[in-house]
């Protein structure tokens, strides 16, 4: 049986442990929010992220590795204002410094443009592209949201590996069904092409204005062996 707290589906194992929240406004966004309970969970969480996600962590002071999960086919741009305060929030209060200090800034970057290399210490990233990097204020913890995210915990020991194996070949699967579907339109467009054109050029032979009649070829020539010859 499923431990208790722990999310649908997941089951305790030598995986992480993740903690889940729902953001506002999740019902209609499909949006989620999942950080490590420390930073050997946080490890795993760097290396089995999906490239739809987008990380969130407090700029120059320890805290949590806070993640939002867009739905497929959205980037960074798609977080809602609400979702991108419960993130900024929720990082916040995983902050031993930044949860007791005012106006702290929250960084926050696409996951694949996270770079982690072996000598770093366990936890520690930097990024490809800090152009990719932006920036968002906390005047002050707002307990009510940090509070309404909690309530919404759960614990869950997923299979990270399996999870982004899983996504990647389902992405896969897409991708070739959009191939073949774009392949039979292709297809289905020459075939319209082709008819069409054997229409037209039936059409053309068609033409009474290119045809004669018996007579007029009668009126034309004087003999049939001078048609015949004509034709040849």
């Amino acid at each position: 049986p499923r431990v208790r707290g722990t999310a649908p589906g997941c089951f305790p194992s030598a995986s992480a442990m993740v903690l889940y929240f729902t953001p506002a406004g999740a019902e209609t966004t499909k949006h989620s929010l999942y950080m490590g309970k420390d930073k050997v969970e946080n490890e795993d969480l760097i290396k089995y992220g999906f490239p739809l996600d987008v990380w969130f962590h407090v700029s120059k002071m320890s805290s949590a590795h806070v993640y939002v999960r867009v739905g497929h086919g959205e980037t960074i741009d798609d977080i809602t204002p609400e979702t991108l305060e419960d993130c900024a929030q929720l990082v916040k209060a995983n902050s031993i410094v930044g949860n007791k200090e005012n106006n702290v800034t929250i960084v926050y970057t696409p996951w694949s443009n996270l770079k982690k290399t072996n000598n770093m210490e366990v936890g520690q990233v930097c990024f490809h592209d800090d152009k990719l990097v932006r920036k968002v204020k906390v005047d002050k913890r707002k307990n009510e949201i940090v509070n309404r995210l909690n309530k919404t915990k759960v614990e869950a020991f997923p299979d990270l590996a399996m999870q982004r194996d899983e996504w990647e070949r389902a992405i896969r699967e897409e991708k070739k069904k959009h191939y073949h579907e774009e392949e039979e339109k292709r297809l289905e467009e020459e075939r319209v092409r082709d008819a069409d054109r054997d229409a037209r050029s039936y059409d053309h032979i068609m033409n009474s204005e290119h045809m004669t009649t018996n007579k007029q070829n009668a009126a034309k020539y004087a003999s049939f062996e001078e048609a015949e010859d004509d034709f040849m």
